[in-house]
């Protein structure tokens, strides 16, 4: 442990905003108990991310990525216990030949388990499977006196609920145990559905409810009755028996892949609405409906294929924004949403479409049964603006943002679509935890 860490720059994985932050590294969870008890003011960062400034705390940013054991395996019902630090792409190296993966997965492997506690991170299977969370049976929490509760639904719940999906503001998660799920290949069974626009999208998902995993790809900058014409990705892990012939012997080989990394900072004049238009075109048209097997990596996790992707936005870096809209609205919200987007010239390369199943038990966790849109855009006077009318779009359809995307919300725009912020806060008061704090919590209020 470097106790009295030192100054360095940070960013989130958007790279804005960027702020100089005492940073110290925690090699045990001893380490973490002595820097939570010695600090006046904290968070804890794993793999950096998270898109905004919800990691960065000035005063100390305490680095858990080497808190990264795993303690035990319970092969007979899945149950992993692990410190928190504990990154996914290495949990998948260990588990995945022997069967298992986990419960749930957001869109990259670099991220530690303490990271998906604290965003009670969701993955493609949310609308039957729930989010990481639901799946977790314990978890170890450093408080700001250095003493260690255990939290679970029926022990601290209180705190447990506050934990899940708070973002580190209630402590340095150091162990935690979930649950893993079987799986019998590393291949996805793959359908690819094309749909026209944004009512036969939904309702291509609508129809597709029994499929474990769903998730679409969006081209904002279509209009007219092609507005928010999709790719919709369906799929389901494979079955020893669905592989090749030459390959079931071997049914959790996966293939070799070299990083491609992006070099240099793109220039701003790569990101304007005539090249995104035309990778949109390219790229709706390459992707034929059908079905077929594909490894599971390039299914759940395509852009870990590019290294340092972050930087196709240029040295301001960008900003993801992501938010959910109840039943009701979804299909009103979502066409409000994309009509503001596609009239302001702002499309998006990577824009997202999911269905969301039953609201998690964490006080700030962002699910919510509807539709959620997660899209990134660069830095700049005209996005920004841009996304304060998709902020009230958003409010009156009665949705939320996504605490883990967040880099530049008002605090009123975030707290008018969470109803249990008050029990959040009253949580933080009532266990003295006002000493984990960060840029973005300061910034909301929370």
């Amino acid at each position: 442990m470097n106790a009295a860490g030192r100054p360095e720059r940070l960013s989130g994985w958007g790279r804005y905003p960027v702020a100089e932050c005492r940073l110290a590294r925690a090699a045990r969870p001893a380490d973490a108990i002595a820097l939570s008890a010695g600090a006046d003011s904290l968070i804890a960062r794993g793999c950096g991310r998270s898109y905004g400034d919800s990691s960065l705390n000035p005063d100390l940013t305490v680095a858990t990525g080497a808190m990264d054991r795993l303690i035990a395996f319970d092969s007979d019902i899945g149950l992993l216990t692990c410190e928190a630090g504990l990154c996914l792409v290495d949990l998948i190296d260990i588990l995945l030949p022997r069967g298992w993966l986990s419960p749930v997965t957001p869109g990259t492997r670099f991220v530690t388990v303490g990271g998906m506690i604290a965003a009670d991170v969701h993955g493609k299977n949310h609308h039957g499977e729930g989010s990481f969370c639901d799946h977790l049976d314990w978890l170890d929490l450093a408080l700001p006196d250095g003493r260690v509760e255990r939290c679970s639904a029926t022990l601290n719940a209180d705190l447990f609920a506050a934990t899940c999906g708070g973002m580190g503001l209630t402590g340095i998660v150091l162990r935690a145990a979930f649950r893993m799920k079987r799986v019998g290949t590393a291949r996805m069974r793959q359908r690819t559905i094309r749909a026209r626009n944004l009512e036969a999208a939904i309702d291509a998902f609508e129809a597709s409810l029994e499929w474990t995993y769903s998730v679409a790809w969006v081209d904002c900058l279509s209009t007219g009755a092609d507005l928010g014409r999709s790719l919709i990705f369906l799929g389901e892990h494979a079955s020893p028996d669905e592989l090749p012939a030459d390959c079931r012997s071997e049914p959790f080989r996966r293939p070799r892949r070299k990083l491609r990394k992006v070099p240099i900072d793109a220039p701003s004049f790569a990101l304007g609405p005539l090249s995104v238009r035309l990778f949109n075109n390219v790229y709706y048209r390459a992707h034929r409906p059908g079905d077929g097997l594909v490894d599971l990596e390039p299914y759940f996790y395509p852009l870990d294929a590019v290294g340092d992707w972050n930087r196709i936005y240029g040295r301001r870096g960008f900003v993801q924004y992501q938010c959910v809209l109840p039943m009701a609205t979804s299909r009103p919200g979502m066409t409000r949403l994309l009509e503001a987007i596609s009239a302001a010239g702002a499309g998006s390369f990577l824009a997202v479409l999911k269905r969301m199943g039953a609201q998690s038990f964490g006080l700030l966790s962002f699910p919510m049964p509807g539709y959620t849109l997660a899209l990134d855009f660069p830095v700049n006077e005209r996005n920004l603006a841009l996304l304060e009318r998709l902020d009230a779009i958003v409010s009156e359809c009665g949705g939320r943002l996504y605490l883990a995307k967040d880099a530049r919300a008002a605090a009123a725009a975030f707290q008018a679509g969470y109803p249990r912020l008050a029990e959040f806060r009253d949580v933080r008061r009532r266990w003295g935890l006002g000493k984990f704090s960060s840029l973005q919590s300061k910034r909301l209020g929370l």
